[in-house]
């Protein structure tokens, strides 16, 4: 059982973004009883014998970019988009200013000229080399932690997207990364990677939210599996591949082949805006188009575009049509539409995958936590992409988890041939040979 008294920390990438804003500001709310738990999965009956970490015992800071102040940003969020009400802001203007004393300057070195064009407050002192600035990001974080006398901290990147760029030599190997960071800054050094970095040598588990695939790259893991950490990403689901994730295995189940997939994605606010980049668009169009080859397991026509409308702000809406074929050839069509907030659809997932990397953290868990590949787009290591299979692989997790059984098997669905090496084992880091987690094990309800 958790320690009801002990609290972790969630060093969040981006603190001061409409997401880390929304996320803060739900926490504390939830904490003072001034909101409900709705749309927080870890809040369900099934992670009651965990003893997850209260959500009253999250302390946060992190890095940000931006001159405005969480407040200021909380006000922003309720004039543009009303989903945090004023009161609840007044309320809780003394816990936001609390955690805006433990926000320190941050970097978006080569994260793109759309990205850069963001900063408008400090950021960290340009270093002579890139292992110097990604050292005063972990001093940061150890900083935090010893501070407030945190048992642990969670890192989760919330940055803007990222340019789309191949990786290079020095993101596959780690010695290579290595010998990187102490010569002058190279354009594939970019701010994800540097983040990913010091998490890990601050001794601290790492979610990468964002589609930037430089921060979960094959180094990053080796580093992460040297340290014994847990880490998991990437692109957090929320919106429309969601929807995709649990409404495409119905075509499978019925054996009704799916013929095109187009879909219609349009949304304002920063995350808009750098969107609205080709070159940043790329990253997510990769993570979010993807997925239906997955599930459905042959190549259809698929489409996804990404368009930039400013009078949205945070709200999106995605539009969907689906072109499919059944009973002797006959060719139908199903139209969905999903409008939503980003924020407020994010933010309890973002304190689910808080909690349970803390718990991962708490049984000496390390490497990619796959039992959480139902909250990414591209989750790190699994193949699996139907949403249904996805959760009940973290149920099993947590059958096995409540029964207080270590262990580092694949969750159902992962192909094991894709795993970095020293993955195949499926042992604990106790040493058991943990129990393989199957499709069939529980019945799909």
């Amino acid at each position: 059982m958790a320690d009801s008294t002990a609290r972790t920390g969630v060093w969040l990438i981006g603190a001061r973004g409409g997401l880390a804003t929304t996320l803060v500001v739900g926490a504390r709310a939830i904490a003072r009883g001034k909101a409900s738990t709705t749309g927080v999965v870890t809040e369900r009956p099934e992670f009651a014998p965990l003893a997850l970490v209260p959500i009253a015992s999250l302390v946060f800071g992190g890095h940000e970019v931006r001159r405005p102040t969480l407040v200021d940003s909380a006000f922003e969020i309720a004039r543009a988009n009303g989903t945090l009400p004023l009161d609840l802001i007044r309320d809780l203007e003394p816990d936001l200013v609390d955690v805006d004393r433990e926000i320190r300057p941050g970097t978006a070195l080569h994260c793109g000229e759309t990205v850069e064009s963001l900063v408008d407050g400090e950021t960290m002192p340009r270093a002579a080399t890139p292992r110097q600035l990604a050292l005063r990001i972990a001093d940061d974080i150890r900083s935090f932690r010893e501070r407030h006398r945190l048992e642990r901290v969670v890192v989760v990147n919330l940055a803007s997207t990222e340019p789309l760029r191949e990786l290079a030599p020095l993101h596959r190997d780690r010695a290579t990364l290595e010998a990187a960071l102490d010569r002058a800054a190279s354009a594939h050094l970019t701010a994800s990677t540097l983040y990913a970095y010091a998490a890990l040598h601050a001794g601290c588990a790492f979610v990468n939210f964002t589609p930037n695939a430089a921060a979960l790259c094959p180094a990053i893991c080796a580093l992460g599996d040297e340290r014994r950490l847990p880490y998991m990403g990437s692109d957090g689901k929320t919106g429309e591949t969601l929807v995709k994730s649990a409404l495409a295995p119905m075509f499978k189940y019925r054996n009704l082949r799916v013929l095109a997939w187009q879909g219609y994605n349009i949304l304002g606010d920063r995350d808009g805006s750098v969107l609205n980049d080709e070159r940043n668009k790329a990253s997510k169009v990769q993570t979010k188009d993807h997925v239906l080859t997955r599930i459905l397991g042959y190549p259809l026509h698929t489409h996804v575009g990404i368009d930039y409308v400013p009078s949205l702000h945070d709200m999106k809406t995605a539009w969907d049509f689906v072109h499919f074929q059944g009973f002797l050839d006959v060719k139908m069509s199903l139209q969905f539409t999903w409008q939503g907030c980003d924020s407020i659809l994010a933010a309890p997932v973002v304190l689910d995958l808080v909690r349970l990397s803390d718990l991962a953290l708490r049984r000496a868990e390390w490497g990619p936590m796959r039992q959480l590949s139902c909250y990414f787009k591209k989750p790190h290591g699994v193949d699996e992409h139907d949403l249904h299979f996805q959760f009940h692989a973290l149920l099993d997790y947590l059958d096995a988890a409540a029964k207080a059984t270590p262990r580092r098997s694949a969750p159902a669905g992962t192909n094991r041939k894709h795993d970095p090496p020293r993955r195949n084992d499926a042992t604990s880091r106790a040493g058991k040979k943990a129990p393989a987690a199957t499709k069939g094990k529980r019945s799909r309800r």
